[in-house]
């Protein structure tokens, strides 16, 4: 198992034992258990030996992450992190959703980490595989004292999210702000609250998140917005690309950048349920559109790129911030395209099973 030497009582690689230490072996959960709170959900609290992940390869965007937990109770159908659970012998649909793995040690292990010598301050991104601002962390708290140990460590980060709950923490990021560079940014795809209802169940609505943007902006930390996943025939009409750009841009949002839907496995088997189930109509479409691929043609993301962009002109986004923007430059675009499943598509390196072709 790719994580079991995170885990307390993980045998050393010169420690002579053979095999390797499952997640839920003895010694490795502290505690597991159900709540009313989350009715459905099952949270396995473990203690991490190390929570600053190298991110493999060389990467245009950051070196470093952090993820305190591990399935998101978020349930976005599309989410890309899914098939992370497998490496846990769960599955990447329900079980993702629902079995949710907590670092409660994380804070004191990240100080601890970022202690030693050799730690460089190197930028930390969180956010990226799945949200630090799920509704586990209204209960764990976990974030406070992991922004307040990077920022005594004088080490820059950044935050992506779609929970409104990083509001609480305003105090300890704008006490961080004054030491080191924070990067907040907040993922709004579209503004279709039927849609969202179905497609991100456990995500506050976009109404809510437009005026978390607002309330950072305002506050002067500053946000800015990941306009992500624009979903093919179902959120990509220059109506509601128009729509939701005017929207973001009230919000005074620093900068857009819109990311198309792409489907690596597990999240594609799952999207592919959903949309099975709840746009028959689009299967056929979107079959052509991914063919057997994880990205949607070079050409579309483009056009779709083009329109945002042209919107984001017309409702000043960034005009008068034009270089405090953060945005994700070209070059890192190509490197996630050409790095990504789609480049193991191409080789025959990636297979599907022959009953999960539904794309």
């Amino acid at each position: 198992m790719r994580w079991a030497g995170q885990l307390v009582g993980a045998p050393e690689p010169d420690g002579g034992q053979e095999g390797q230490l499952g997640l839920f072996a003895r010694g490795a959960v502290a505690r597991t258990f159900d709540t009313p709170e989350f009715r459905g959900s099952t949270f396995y609290e473990v203690y991490a030996k190390s929570v600053l992940n190298r991110v493999p390869g060389d990467s245009p965007m950051f070196s470093w992450t952090i993820n305190p937990y591990r399935g998101c109770t978020h349930g976005c159908v599309y989410c890309f992190a899914r098939n992370t659970h497998t490496y846990l012998d769960l599955d990447a649909g329900h079980d993702f959703d629902s079995k949710i793995v907590v670092k409660v040690n994380a804070p004191q292990v990240l100080r601890r980490e970022l202690a030693r010598g050799s730690w460089r301050r190197e930028h930390v991104a969180m956010g990226t595989n799945v949200d630090c601002y799920q509704r586990a962390e209204g209960r764990y708290r976990l974030m406070p004292e992991i922004i307040a140990a990077l920022a005594g460590a004088d080490t820059p980060f950044s935050i992506l999210t779609k929970g409104t709950l990083i509001l609480r923490d305003q105090e300890a990021l704008a006490a961080a702000a004054r030491r080191v560079s924070v990067g907040l940014s907040f993922s709004i795809g579209f503004l279709d609250e039927q849609l969202w209802r179905s497609v991100e169940p456990g995500t506050p609505s976009p109404l809510r998140r437009l005026e978390a943007v607002r309330t950072l902006q305002e506050s002067g930390l500053g946000c800015s917005v990941l306009m992500a996943p624009i979903l093919p025939y179902l959120t990509d009409s220059p109506e509601q690309l128009r729509a939701a750009v005017a929207a973001i841009a009230q919000t005074g949002a620093r900068s857009i950048t819109p990311l198309v839907l792409h489907l690596r496995p597990g999240a594609r088997e799952w999207y592919a349920q959903w949309l099975a189930a709840n746009h028959p109509g689009l299967v056929a479409r979107y079959r052509a559109l991914y063919g057997r691929g994880s990205y949607a043609p070079k050409r579309y993301q483009q056009e779709i790129s083009e329109q945002v962009t042209g919107y984001a002109r017309e409702f000043g986004i960034g005009r008068e911030r034009g270089g405090e923007a953060r945005r994700i430059s070209p070059k890192a675009e190509a490197h996630e395209q050409e790095s990504g499943p789609g480049s193991l598509r191409e080789s025959g390196q990636l297979r599907e099973p022959e009953q999960l072709r539904l794309l």
